[in-house]
């Protein structure tokens, strides 16, 4: 089993940033594929970034292409979401999740395994 941690959440002006950490504990994730997610009121969970297992690939939603950054670091088991330029449409509780299918970043959140409890970003105008 894979426990998910997500911290980093808060409050910010538009324009603004925030940088979201995902720290694992119970297995190392060195072996699995991370994802961001998030779930604005009213609305779908819906895909933000993912990473793969040694970080050759990454892959992002258009909405948020060019000013968010997906990472790793596999000595502290942690998945890093580095957010710039934040808009009001960002606001949305971030979800952090684990896949087994370690050499493929995927959109989808059936593909996903383990998830944490989520952490609120809002960004006000």
């Amino acid at each position: 089993q894979v426990q998910l941690v997500e911290s980093g959440g808060g409050l910010v002006q538009a324009g603004g940033s925030l940088r979201l950490s995902c720290t694992a504990s119970g297995r190392t994730i060195i072996s699995y594929s991370m994802g961001w997610f998030r779930q604005a009121p009213g609305n779908e969970r819906e895909f933000v970034a993912a990473i793969t297992s040694l970080g050759g690939s990454t892959l992002y939603a258009d909405s948020v292409k060019g000013r968010f950054t997906i990472s790793r670091e596999s000595g502290k088991n942690t998945v890093y979401l580095q957010m710039d330029s934040l808009r009001p449409e960002d606001t949305a509780v971030y979800y952090c999740a684990a896949s087994e299918a370690r050499y493929v970043a995927s959109r989808g959140a059936n593909a996903y395994n383990y998830w944490g409890q989520g952490t609120q970003v809002t960004a006000s105008s």
